[in-house]
């Protein structure tokens, strides 16, 4: 032999842990195929060693006859042979006549040699006589002959049978386990398996399973409790609103009245910090297999491949042997054509190994159709359901990870394939398909990771000087942050799970809330106290359906800031209708691309006052419900993309402030309609493109602050000047190369910037407004500053930078508030004031300095 069965029996050989993919049937039919082996090389064996015919001349015609010699003897007549029977006596022969001239001791001899042969003769006449036919031909002639006829007259079956059984029986051994082999299936299956077994092992799945049993067993205490207990419902929950009850919904979330909030069993809260990293990884390596292999029926089809091919072999097997099984005899007739080398035209012979291979092949028929009743049953179960389907139902009924998602494809079909071993390992596999696991596993983790101490150190003062904490790209929210009652802002970023629990009531001192790109999920008694306590709150998100429902809740609410994508088909989803329980909310900020005003923001015209919209270069092209917005004192309008002023602007009485920057505003012309907005003090139509001041401005005579910064202004009009009120202008970064004397009309300026454009000369009555603390006059043309800058007694910054001067005049000693820090100049002309200015400049400057 050049295999051993080992050798061959590899061939049907899987990996140990591949075992788990293989149903009963699958089973059964690998060992069918080791005894189909067995048989198949136990034939070939024999029929190496001991398959031979042995052969025979058969004499039917003349010719062959004449060839023959019959075996006999000379014999006496029959009346000597019964006469000497009868008497017993040796039977004597006349002796020829020639005796009688012989000597008496030569006749003598003769006479007893002639008896000695009579009684020989006698003996062999009493012996069975041979019979058969002497054929002359040697022993070379025999064996030449068997090996001709063992191919001429054995029919091919009985010469084949083993190999043909040893090829069929790899054949279904190769396609038995051919999906565990080809590359593009077995990847994907040993990926599978490394994954199944690590969940199967993972000290989480354990946890979380028992975590379920605790569970179930609390739930049935609590239902046991309850038939008896009468309901309790807080007193809280009789002065809600309707929208507020215990059916209020918070992303899914239903709140109840009284449901207390279950605590994680102590067995949840004790996982090792290495087992809860190999939990988390086997969840991204499960969500990232599941992405690739659902994708995809590959591995399905294949199998139904090689299940067709093994039940079109087994019929086919059976189809043939049996037509050849009665071709299998003991005796065979031979003619071959070797009469001119032996002298004989037909032989008979017999095979030898004919009854051996007659029992075997009975043997291998009946194991084959034993393995095509297991093909043709792994058929049916193939195509009996759906098994590119499955569904954890039972999974999600027997345990409390109720968001267990259903599969598809080869992902589905692996596991239809794991249930036939044990359904244990798909249940729990399931424990790492579920968020609320994962979502679970992370909170455990966080809590470990972030102490109260950690937190603690990252807290800080900003600008308002509140305590401010924030928190940047956590798996969720630590619990030690309920614990700090001291901070005033919390600043959550790009937490993909954010559940503010009961404990958030702690948080006394809170008031400001940021969620930037932060799914949250407040619970029941969290909720009562944010609705109660927080004064504002930022939300930052990509889709409206990002913004938690709750915000719209929020009764106390002061500030509402509204950042991400709003666009005009989403605008029903962002204005709801509980929208109108913010009652107190004064400030609402939308940094969106809408395309017209949200309706539904007019539910809150009874008390807002400041509205803004940031649209980030979308044209808004709707804004009739600003009309209803009667209440507004501040309005900004940012990147709209308007070309006019809005007319529904008009109707707004009580506005005191309006910013329309970075528009695509030309004219103004419809400013003379400001002179019915009594109250209106700040107008900003910087970042325009406007190009002249209409002389109606004179009418708006309420007006203390004027931006018309980076337009393209290339004059100012005198009726700008007629502004009594005006403390605050600001016509910096245009194109104005003159600026009129009438400026000195306006005795209450304070603030004047027109740096950054083409002056040339300064108008003296400029310096007749003694208010002035801020004066810009950087980047133009001058080359003169005038002596008269010393009556601006009350000048604090003055910027000079980037003219053409070649000097500072002395009389700027006389602005005693001027500070060397406050004077934005080139350092070759500091140098040019006299030396008791710089001096008094910097000591006054010191002084100021320890002053403060």
């Amino acid at each position: 032999m050049m295999f051993t069965l080992t050798e061959v029996a590899s061939l049907n050989d899987i990996q140990p842990t591949y075992r788990i993919l293989k149903p009963w049937w699958d089973v059964f039919m690998d060992y069918l195929g080791l005894v189909m082996l067995m048989l198949a090389i136990f034939a070939m064996t024999m029929q190496i060693t001991k398959d031979q015919v042995a052969c025979l001349p058969c004499l039917e015609d003349p010719e062959d006859a004449s060839g023959a010699k019959s075996h006999s003897f000379p014999q006496q007549s029959g009346h000597e042979a019964a006469s000497s029977a009868a008497t017993g006596a040796p039977v004597v022969t006349t002796i020829p006549h020639i005796t009688k001239d012989l000597p008496d001791e030569a006749v003598h001899e003769i006479h007893v040699t002639h008896q000695h042969t009579a009684v020989l003769a006698e003996k062999y006449v009493n012996q069975p006589q041979p019979t058969g036919i002497k054929t002359n031909l040697d022993f070379q002639q025999y064996v030449f002959i068997n090996q001709i006829c063992y191919h001429v007259a054995l029919p091919w079956y009985s010469k084949y049978f083993p190999y043909l059984t040893l090829i069929h029986t790899i054949v279904l051994m190769v396609s038995s386990n051919f999906w565990f082999k080809y590359p593009k299936t077995s990847s994907k299956i040993e990926h599978f398996v490394s994954i199944l077994g690590r969940c199967f092992e993972s000290p989480w799945t354990t946890k979380a399973l028992s975590e379920t049993a605790c569970e179930d067993s609390e739930n049935k205490q609590r239902l046991t409790g309850t038939s008896s207990a009468p309901k309790q419902v807080s007193l809280e929950g009789r002065d809600e609103s309707p929208s507020v009850t215990s059916s209020t919904p918070m992303l899914g979330v239903k709140f109840s009245a009284d449901k207390p909030i279950a605590e994680a069993p102590s067995s949840m809260t004790i996982l090792d910090k290495k087992d809860g990293e190999q939990a988390k990884a086997l969840f991204e390596k499960v969500r990232k297999f599941r992405a690739h292999v659902e994708d995809s029926d590959f591995i399905y089809k294949l199998y139904v491949a090689q299940t067709v091919v093994k039940t079109v072999k087994f019929i086919l097997i059976l189809s043939y042997t049996s037509t050849f099984m009665a071709k299998i005899n003991f005796k065979h007739s031979c003619e071959p054509d070797v009469k001119q080398l032996t002298g004989y035209k037909k032989f008979f012979c017999t095979h030898n190994m004919a009854f051996m291979l007659n029992k075997l092949l009975i043997s291998y028929m009946a194991l084959i159709l034993i393995y095509g009743m297991a093909c043709l049953y792994s058929l049916f179960w193939v195509f009996r359901r759906p098994l590119k389907e499955y569904s954890f139902e039972k999974v999600r009924e027997e345990s409390s990870f109720s968001d267990i998602p259903d599969v598809k494809n080869d992902f589905a079909f692996l596991l239809h394939m794991v249930d036939q071993y044990d359904q244990l390992y798909s249940k729990r596999f399931g424990v790492f398909l579920s968020e609320v696991s994962e979502n679970k596993l992370r909170e455990i983790s966080l809590n470990h990771e972030w102490t109260f101490e950690k937190l603690r150190q990252l807290v800080t003062r900003n600008a308002q000087d509140q305590q401010e904490l924030h928190l940047f790209m956590l798996s969720g929210l630590p619990n030690a942050v309920f614990d700090l009652t001291d901070l005033e802002v919390l600043k959550l970023e790009l937490i993909p799970e954010v559940r503010f629990s009961a404990k958030v009531s702690q948080m006394t001192s809170l008031q400001e809330l940021h969620l930037c790109h932060c799914p949250a999920k407040v619970e029941q008694t969290g909720f009562a106290f944010l609705r109660d306590h927080l004064r504002s709150l930022h939300v930052k998100f990509t889709d409206v359906a990002e913004i938690p429902a709750w915000v719209y809740l929020l009764r106390s609410l002061r500030e509402l800031y509204l950042i991400g994508n709003l666009s005009s088909e989403n605008n029903k989803m962002i204005c709801l209708e509980s929208m109108r329980d913010l009652r107190h909310l004064k400030t609402l900020c939308l940094k969106s691309n809408l395309t017209k005003m949200p309706t539904n923001i007019t539910e809150l015209s009874q008390h807002l006052i400041k509205l803004v919209v940031h649209n980030d270069g979308t044209k808004l092209l709707v804004l009739n419900s600003l009309k209803k917005m009667t209440s507004l004192i501040d309005l900004e309008l940012h990147s709209c993309e308007l070309e006019r002023i809005p007319h529904a602007i008009f109707s707004l009485t009580n506005l005191q402030e309006l910013d329309l920057k970075s528009n695509n505003i030309r004219t103004i012309e419809e400013i003379i309609s400001f002179q019915h907005l009594k109250r209106l003090t700040c107008l900003k139509l910087w970042h325009n493109k406007i190009i002249t001041i209409p002389t109606s401005i004179g009418q708006v005579r309420s007006l203390e602050s004027l931006h018309l910064s980076h337009n393209k202004l290339e004059s100012l009009p005198p009726a700008l000047f007629a502004l009594p009120k005006l403390r605050h202008l600001d016509v910096s970064h245009n194109s104005i190369t003159v600026l009129p004397p009438d400026i000195g009309l306006l005795h209450n300026l304070q603030y004047f910037a027109i740096n950054s454009n083409k002056l040339e000369v300064l108008p003296k009555p400029l310096f007749r407004c003694t208010k002035l603390k801020v004066l810009c006059l950087g980047h133009n043309a001058l080359t003169v500053f005038p002596d008269a800058v010393g009556q601006l007694v009350q000048l604090t910054q003055l910027d000079l930078r980037g003219n053409c001067l070649d000097r500072l005049p002395s009389m700027l000693g006389n602005c005693r508030l001027l500070r060397k820090t406050g004077l934005t100049v080139e350092d070759h002309l500091f140098d040019t004031l006299p030396v008791e200015v710089k001096e008094s400049m910097s000591r006054e400057n010191v002084s100021f300095t320890s002053g403060l």
